[in-house]
């Protein structure tokens, strides 16, 4: 079974809110017949497409393929948040690689948000860019580590982040479920298939050649790879892997250590006045659970809750059963509203949380993993790969040097322990532990 088809008509974007705001690109081409390239990109989300564009910008041919439509996996669906640093705190990451290494990191964040705002005013993309990422915690242990880790951020890094009592995220947040948390005004959030269309076109108008359902088959390397779609080939001096949960059997070194799970969310239908039940200011929420619950509102007011997730190729029969179950233990008062759109996504993880860039080839590169930090990290990663074919590598040395060890178990024992690991953390959540 393919995960590109598993879920998702051929082609097309799932019935999401994205995509019904989101205005339509007209198709490109499906690749056809040989070709001849420089670099050839497989995968048309946010990597594949950054990769593409700084490639094309820099004067090289560049042929991207995807095997449906540009932004249709992770990088159209996703909850929209442009987070700071990496998907592992800065603490954390210390204990990891050591300061120097983690401090690295932190830039490299700092960076990969400044790239995404400036890709987005250089290149016109209207993308609902807004301010602002809070951090709830469901109990006072977590408000406490929250809050110490605001201080170790302006002691260690001069980052400010805001520490909110329980009364002040209450008034920001009116949910019974939180007792306090941080405030990012240095992230944000946005229009996620927004941003992944308008990369595409920037792309396109730098030179790229884009080529829609053309699904990628077999990549034989060499001194010069070759990239067989379902009908023609690309013969490349260069190839960027840009699939992340979508990999499948192209690299099997990768796919040890990226696996993909599934992910999903519901808009509900416009709240109006309700809103400020919800939030009082244009900020997205991420929370404390294993299973992270993140949501923000629209431009019209909708709850957009992300929650829930699973690990087989299938998505749940029912998303907004889901979805709605722990979206109404964060908002009981909204049990009687009706949810208009709910999707599903696959995204890819790593054992350790960090990304994964690898050099898998001397001319073969790859970037995946982002573990639910990819808006800043995979657009980020398809410009160091670019910088890398060009031979500047230190940006994608800096994290192929992480640690990024094969899941244990194998292809056929890897879901089933994860599965049975996440039921864990999921029971530890609802018994507060």
């Amino acid at each position: 079974m393919n995960l590109l088809f598993s879920n998702d008509q051929r082609g097309t974007y799932p019935d999401s809110w994205y995509a019904a705001v989101t205005p339509p690109l007209p198709p490109f081409p499906v690749q056809k017949g040989e070709m001849r390239a420089d670099v050839c990109v497989v995968g048309g989300g946010y990597t594949g497409l950054s990769a593409a564009l700084h490639l094309a910008e820099a004067g090289l041919d560049v042929v991207l393929v995807e095997a449906h439509r540009v932004g249709f996996g992770a990088s159209g669906r996703n909850g929209g948040q442009l987070g700071s640093g990496q998907r592992q705190d800065q603490v954390t990451l210390e204990k990891m690689v050591g300061r120097d290494a983690a401090r690295v990191m932190w830039d490299l964040g700092q960076d990969a948000k400044a790239l995404v705002r400036d890709l987005a005013a250089r290149h016109g993309i209207d993308c609902d860019l807004r301010e602002g990422i809070a951090w709830a915690g469901s109990a006072s242990g977590s408000v406490n580590s929250l809050h110490a880790y605001a201080a170790h951020m302006a002691r260690n890094y001069d980052y400010p982040l805001e520490a909110l009592t329980p009364e002040e995220f209450a008034a920001l947040c009116p949910s019974p479920l939180y007792k306090g948390g941080i405030v990012d005004r240095g992230a944000g959030h946005l229009n996620p298939l927004k941003l992944a269309k308008g990369l595409a076109q920037a792309a396109q108008a730098a030179g790229a050649r884009i080529f829609e359902r053309s699904l990628v088959l077999d990549i034989t390397d060499g001194a010069h790879p070759v990239v067989k779609t379902e009908s023609g080939r690309i013969t490349a001096d260069h190839v960027v892997l840009a699939c992340n949960g979508y990999l499948g059997r192209l690299n099997r070194r990768v796919a040890a250590r990226v696996m993909p799970i599934n992910n999903f969310v519901v808009a509900t239908e416009p709240l109006g006045a309700r809103a400020a039940e919800v939030l009082t200011q244009d900020v997205a929420v991420s929370d404390d659970r294993f299973v992270v619950n993140y949501f923000r509102l629209s431009p019209d007011n909708r709850l957009l809750f992300g929650g829930g997730e699973s690990y087989g190729y299938r998505f749940p029969s029912d998303i907004r059963a889901t979805v709605r179950k722990p979206m109404t233990e964060v908002f009981p008062a909204l049990r009687d509203v009706a949810i208009d759109y709910a999707w599903g996504g696959t995204l890819a993880i790593t054992l350790k949380r960090l990304p994964h860039l690898e050099r898998v080839a001397p001319n073969i590169l790859s970037a995946s993993g982002y573990s639910g930090h990819g808006v800043g990290n995979a657009v980020q990663a398809g410009k160091l790969m670019a910088e890398a074919i060009r031979g500047q590598s230190a940006g994608f040395d800096a994290f192929a040097a992480l640690p990024s060890p094969a899941f244990p178990g194998g292809p056929r024992l890897r879901t089933p322990l994860l599965t049975l690991a996440m039921t864990w953390y999921a029971m530890r959540d609802r018994l507060g532990i």
